[in-house]
């Protein structure tokens, strides 16, 4: 790392940031152990408004199932069906 590149960090991405903030709330949920996360639609809303961005895509299109399999490990899965054409 060059001494610019301390003092002017990277601007970080979209995707950084939601890959970040969906850490935080999946470690903040693990620490409560819900077996049925309550944030599972909000999610499911905000990355549907992400993808609207880039391609028109219709709600049912997009699948997001939660499942907890044992004490440390917990899946969430994430299917999007995209459209033939782009937008």
């Amino acid at each position: 790392m060059s001494l610019l590149e301390f003092f002017r960090p990277q601007k970080k991405t979209t995707a950084n940031l939601a890959k970040e903030r969906l850490q935080i709330i999946v470690a903040e949920r693990r620490s409560l152990d819900d077996p049925a996360p309550s944030y599972l639609p909000q999610l499911k809303e905000d990355i549907l408004k992400v993808i609207s961005k880039y391609v028109a895509i219709d709600p049912s299109m997009v699948d997001l199932t939660f499942e907890h399999k044992d004490d440390d490990i917990s899946v969430l899965e994430l299917n999007v069906k995209l459209p033939d054409e782009e937008r």
